[in-house]
């Protein structure tokens, strides 16, 4: 039977700042970095990123993908164990933890003492016929990652969605954009009072009642137009737009521990304040698949520091 001091499930700036610290503290870890689990790449999110601008240290910006390669990197020169197989099974309710991944489901569990997830969350996406051709060529799912770049710049934009998080891209695009349109199926915004009265007094941002999303449209390279549907003048036409913004939430991949530990009612995994300590002793939550407001690389990284350190005190009290 194969055991594990730390394991880590997940391959992001968390998962691996993570296996930074707890390298450095002489604790090597052994991630599963997942093979295309989530329909994701190895290295999380930013690898489906584009230029990434604002990551501290690089003042000239670097593609997702090669700052995901960096921190994989610096993590195995500090001895962390990458296997690139995806946990598929994980039970909590005995020490040593166990888990199982696709390729040994049935066959005798890895066991740790302890566990950091860090499997990050995805942005839902519409799947408008053009999606695919225009992801990152025009459609984004982060208006704060990549609001800033050219191909937005004074250019008509638009943001899906009518809550909290659509109203604040919205305006956070007036930055950028020459016009915002505010894309809302429903005839109200589900936003909170003072984030209705923002979008509707600023300016730039045109608020689109009953309107739906169709299709994604274009020269083949960049996008430059969404068909939409406006279901109470019961007309349909296209919106000259040259970005386009999902802001219609996330979903955390939190389902392998489902039941094991506690969750908030949308599926993200509940830490204590100011720490990565979950309800199970020994489980160490970081990144997105903990924190639903700000999302970002910087962030993931913090947290997973905050693991890392949090699992190694955990390892070293349990050897006293």
């Amino acid at each position: 039977m194969v055991h594990n001091k730390v394991t880590i499930i997940g391959s992001g700036p968390a998962a691996h700042t993570a296996a930074i610290y707890l390298g450095r503290a002489e604790i090597p870890p052994t991630m599963y970095e997942g093979m295309m689990a989530n329909g994701i790449a190895p290295g999380g999110q930013l690898t489906t990123t584009t230029e990434i601008e604002n990551f501290p240290g690089f003042p000239d910006g670097l593609m997702g993908g090669e700052l995901m390669d960096r921190m994989r990197e610096q993590s195995v020169k500090f001895g962390n164990n990458i296997i690139t197989e995806t946990v598929a099974k994980v039970d909590l309710s005995s020490r040593p933890f166990k888990l199982w991944t696709e390729f040994n489901e049935d066959e005798e569990p890895v066991t740790t003492d302890a566990l950091i997830i860090a499997t990050g969350a995805s942005a839902k996406r519409l799947h408008l016929p053009g999606e695919e051709t225009y992801w990152q060529q025009g459609i984004s799912a982060c208006a704060v990652c990549d609001g800033a770049v050219p191909i937005f710049r004074n250019k008509p934009l638009a943001v899906v969605g009518g809550g909290d998080s659509a109203c604040e891209e919205a305006e956070f695009l007036t930055k950028y954009g020459s016009k915002v349109f505010l894309v809302v199926r429903k005839d109200h915004l589900r936003a909170s009072t003072i984030m209705q009265r923002r979008v509707q007094k600023n300016p730039k941002i045109e608020i689109l009642f009953n309107t739906s999303p169709l299709e994604a449209k274009g020269d083949g390279k960049l996008l430059n137009a969404l068909a939409v549907s406006d279901s109470k003048e019961g007309k349909q036409y296209d919106l000259q737009v040259n970005g386009l913004f999902y802001a219609i939430g996330h979903t955390p991949a939190t389902a392998i521990v489902k039941g094991q530990v506690d969750m908030n009612e949308t599926g993200y995994i509940k830490t204590v304040p100011g720490t990565s300590l979950t309800s199970v002793p020994g489980v160490f939550a970081a990144g997105d698949v903990q924190d639903f407001r700000y999302r970002q690389a910087i962030t993931s990284a913090g947290s997973g520091c905050m693991a890392g350190l949090d699992a190694e005190k955990y390892i070293a009290e349990m050897e006293e």
